[in-house]
């Protein structure tokens, strides 16, 4: 497929200007420049500055892609990431595949309004309402062809981080099986929030078999009143079974209730977070022992039983790993998606082999699975958990603040086409 902005079909256009934000141009007439919030390479760092509104050519499109007219964009923490340049510089990333563009435009969840369509592409038209998902990879990719799973293969990437012209702009460009329909009852804003962390949470639970949720099951969720965590309750509670959301205040437990778990725990109650002594300390060790039994004994009196988690939903990382794989039971799968406390994890081999517990990396989502997700959203059946609507000119401000762990109730959404909150439902 096309790679460089030279090389992709050019779309119709419409004057040079971009309309000013919370506007729309006539349905199908897209114009040359649009408005986004950018980061550059100078600016990496803290995303309350790497931000910024800049007016840039409007994204064209290949054979197989659309574009969407943005009405909201949802925010991730992976483009926290992004603006912090770290642990990976995606604008140089791109640059050495051959990409032209010196800048980021990110954003990994929208909802639009389809502008523009690729000669090859079917089923989605001009006119329609629509959502996203993030999965993105090569059609063309051996490993796809062979008819295994995309997003392990070696071109999968998540659309909005590791792509170009991903949600933070007027326009956005999309590979078209991306594209999922939007639940008619929601606002603009409800639809951007959920999708990528909806999905993700959907590969975690039922994505691996042998450790798929299943009715009844134990699940312990970190985070469980941010965004990824309702999603991941919601999920639980759709399947048959029972969420015990991890949160850090008894305010955020309650939230989290709100939205499928059975109960919460403090994790501000326990102090033996991180990496354990090492084996020869055995004061230590016994120290840790009792902190990670005691977290146990919180999980047993929420479920009424002496019951251990069938899985562990995390992405926290380095702080909560240890304890994480001490709490699952036999059996069962500790499921990882991101590292927000860090990269290095300890895992004590000891109890993960002879319990034969399973340590599951998860990323991103296939097709199958975000369209299984879409229709829970479809359905009512999943709700967005959209906690804070904010306007265009507070992306810097907004992922600052997730990157020091506040906002952490729900999910959150920018204004983009849509000029005031509530639009949308149909």
């Amino acid at each position: 497929m096309p790679t460089t902005d030279e090389a992709r079909r050019p779309v119709t256009t419409a004057g040079t200007q971009p309309v000013p934000i919370g506007q729309l141009p006539p349905l199908g007439e897209v114009p040359a420049t649009m408005t986004a919030s950018v980061v550059r390479q100078d600016r990496f760092g803290d995303p309350a500055t790497a931000f910024r509104e800049e007016v840039v050519s409007t994204p064209r499109i290949g054979p197989d892609e659309v574009l969407i007219a943005v009405m909201a964009a949802g925010i991730n923490y992976n483009n926290v990431w992004a603006a912090r340049g770290y642990p990976v510089d995606q604008i140089a990333t791109r640059q050495k595949r051959g990409e032209p563009e010196d800048f980021h435009v990110g954003g990994s969840d929208l909802s639009g309004i389809v502008y523009a369509v690729g000669e090859d592409v079917e089923g989605i038209e001009v006119g329609d309402h629509v959502v996203t998902h993030p999965g993105y990879w090569d059609s063309d990719d051996p490993w796809l062809l062979a008819g295994r799973d995309p997003m392990i293969g070696p071109t999968a990437r998540i659309w909005g981080y590791d792509t170009n012209y991903g949600a933070f702009g007027q326009f956005a460009r999309v590979q078209a099986h991306q594209v999922l329909p939007k639940a008619p009852h929601l606002t603009w804003e409800e639809a951007a929030a959920p999708t990528l962390v909806g999905t993700t949470a959907y590969r975690m639970l039922h994505g691996f078999a042998g450790n798929t949720v299943q009715p009844g099951d134990l699940v312990l969720v970190w985070g469980g009143s941010g965004g990824l965590g309702t999603q991941a309750s919601q999920l639980v509670e759709a399947a048959g079974g029972r969420a015990i959301a991890v949160v850090s205040d008894d305010e955020r437990g309650k939230y989290a209730m709100q939205f499928g778990a059975i109960g919460y725990i403090n994790r501000k109650d326990f102090s033996h977070w991180g990496v354990p002594p090492l084996v020869d300390d055995t004061a230590g060790q016994r120290e840790w022992t009792a902190g990670a039994r005691a977290f146990g004994k919180r999980i047993w009196e929420i479920a009424g039983s002496r019951e251990d988690p069938a899985i562990v939903f995390e992405h926290p990382g380095a702080a909560t790993v240890p304890t994480s794989i001490f709490v699952c039971r036999p059996g069962g799968m500790v499921v990882i998606c991101a590292g927000t406390t860090g990269f290095d994890a300890m895992v004590d081999l000891r109890y993960h082999w002879t319990r034969q517990k399973r340590f599951q990396g998860s990323h991103g989502t296939n097709d199958e699975q975000a369209i299984a997700y879409n229709q829970l959203v479809v359905d009512g059946k999943i709700d967005p958990a959209l906690g804070k609507t904010i306007a265009f000119n507070e992306l810097g401000q907004a992922h600052a603040a997730m990157g020091r762990g506040e906002d952490v109730r729900g999910n959150i959404s920018a204004l983009i086409g849509a000029s005031a909150p509530g639009t949308g439902r149909q």
